[in-house]
């Protein structure tokens, strides 16, 4: 058996196996997509079927239309939050990762790494802190609650520094020797370049604010500026629990980063092929 035929062979059997562990992870979101559609009494049988025996839009129909807990107020506060964020969140980052990557002065690799290392603090400890500094700025209840405490968070640097660090050094040099500042590098030769991991850092905070539910269910006391997670948990009732509503609920809060991801998908495996830990 030639080389070629063997290597056929084992990307057969990659592909297998890995078809095999998609459709075990796609399983769920089927079964969620499936009980959407189903009636209530359907829904809390126990049964497995994942064709709905008589197919019902009224849980869809019931979370358009609650008055008390509407879900597009709540897709519409979780997008807005989100979106503020990752924009803020691109901008701090892109600039401290070009500081530390691009830059040079005396400390910058130590500097970077105690930053790095403040990953390790467990995000629960930050929570009393953070609290007590909500209140003292009143902003309790606000979209500022939701979009400014994680502007710190660390990873967005250090993966847009490896990837500036990948940048050719003759391209950096060259513009300074045409008399290029920092700014005209970082926006004309840098933001271009890093476009890819851009997007992966923009997909990841955006991911992360659009499902965080433990800060906002603390820092938000009424309707206003409540998003999608916490309004998921007021949709499945206080007492009882509406299965085909929170799956319909569910299949709503996906479909926004779905798209989010199909769009950017290209840029994202890019990104991450193109992103490297060097030293």
């Amino acid at each position: 058996m030639g080389i070629k035929a063997i290597e056929d062979k084992k990307k057969r059997r990659s592909f297998i196996a890995l078809t095999i562990v998609s459709f075990f992870w796609v399983l769920p979101i089927i079964w969620v997509v499936s009980t959407s559609f189903k009636t209530e009494a359907e829904a809390v049988s126990g049964s497995l079927n994942f064709i709905p025996e008589i197919f019902s839009l009224q849980s869809y129909r019931y979370i358009f239309t609650d008055d008390q807990h509407n879900i597009m107020h709540y897709v519409w506060n979780s997008f807005r939050a989100a979106g503020l964020h990752t924009v803020l969140y691109l901008v701090i980052v892109s600039l401290a990762a070009y500081a530390y990557g691009i830059m040079r002065w005396k400390g910058r690799d130590k500097m970077f790494w105690l930053l790095v290392s403040t990953m390790m603090i467990p995000v629960v400890m930050n929570l009393i802190p953070l609290y007590s500094l909500m209140i003292a700025f009143d902003w309790l209840n606000s979209l500022e609650a939701l979009v400014i405490p994680s502007l710190g968070g660390v990873f967005g640097i250090f993966l847009l520094r490896q990837f500036n660090l990948g940048i050719p050094g003759e391209v950096l040099e060259s513009a300074r020797v045409d008399g290029a500042n920092h700014f005209q590098i970082y926006f004309r030769i840098v933001l271009p370049l890093t476009k890819p991991a851009l997007v992966v850092v923009g997909l990841f905070a955006f991911m992360t604010n659009w499902n965080e539910y433990l800060w906002p269910l603390i820092v938000l006391n009424d309707d206003t500026y409540r998003t999608l997670p916490v309004g998921l948990a007021l949709i499945q009732g206080n007492y009882n629990i509406y299965y085909s509503r929170l799956m319909a609920a569910t299949v709503i809060s996906m479909i926004p980063v779905l798209a989010l991801f199909m769009s950017a998908q290209r840029f994202f495996i890019k990104g991450i092929s193109m992103t490297g830990v060097k030293q």
